[in-house]
């Protein structure tokens, strides 16, 4: 098996993350590098945070060389608009120019779609940890993304938004009943991009984690519970899931997007 170098993107902001890191939480990017080291031993990667680093235009002229790309979670909301968003958005179109193999997850799946023309609004009903009885449908099923994947899966997840119009040339891979599009695929100037909305790198136990970090906000500002004892219910309905969860099932999606490009 060859040696693959990737790049990481960082999709949330510094602030986030040092949050992250003051409450003993892995990033998103050290978690996906986390699992894509348990799931091969030669890939090297680089990391890069469009929203803060200076080093763009450098980084621009070095994409050719990467054997794939994976653009990672946030917690930004895309119609915001901010500068930060904006420079993500404009550095996800030089990498649909250059690298030929996009993996992009939740937030990253939102960035690419808006950068390629499609469109991202907020969701009628987030997931919050966890996505229930996401189904692959006939396009999906023969997806080399979904090779060995049972149909009809859970998975971490976690977005207050959704994909509401898709690129051109683009199929909608999975669905369940919060998010019509769970999955997709599409290319760009040569560009195959592999997206998905929920999180096959990110562990049950940090969705919990991330649940309880974030619980102020999900009661105060994001109402979507009324109370810490929904809260802790919730909690409680993960923990169901951890239990009988497959990491091999969880991860199938990673495997796939590395066994395609290597």
């Amino acid at each position: 098996m060859k040696n693959l170098n990737i790049l990481i993107v960082e999709g949330n902001l510094k602030e986030e993350n040092h949050n992250f890191t003051k409450a003993g939480i892995k990033t998103h990017t050290e978690s996906l590098t986390d699992s894509l080291n348990h799931l091969n031993n030669n890939l090297f990667f680089d990391i890069i945070n469009p929203s803060s680093d200076k080093n763009l235009d450098e980084v621009n002229k070095k994409l050719p060389k990467y054997d794939g790309l994976i653009w990672g979670g946030s917690s930004l909301n895309i119609y915001n608009n901010t500068p930060e968003i904006r420079r993500q958005i404009e550095f996800m179109r030089e990498c649909q120019k250059k690298v030929k193999n996009i993996l992009a997850i939740c937030w990253g799946m939102q960035v690419a779609v808006t950068a390629a023309g499609g469109e991202v609004k907020k969701a009628k009903k987030p997931h919050i940890g966890i996505a229930n009885q996401i189904l692959i449908n006939n396009i999906g099923l023969s997806h080399n993304l979904y090779k060995n994947k049972i149909n009809n899966f859970n998975s971490p997840a976690f977005n207050f938004d959704e994909v509401v119009k898709l690129p051109p040339n683009c199929d909608c891979l999975a669905s369940n009943q919060t998010n019509e599009v769970q999955s997709l695929f599409f290319e760009v100037n040569g560009t195959k991009i592999y997206g998905l909305q929920y999180h096959p790198e990110i562990t049950y136990e940090k969705m919990v984690s991330l649940i309880e970090f974030r619980k102020d906000r999900l009661i105060q500002t994001r109402k979507v519970f009324k109370d810490q004892i929904e809260i802790k219910n919730h909690i409680l309905f993960i923990k169901k899931e951890i239990a009988v969860s497959n990491k091999t099932q969880r991860m199938i999606e990673l495997k796939n997007w590395i066994d395609n490009i290597n």
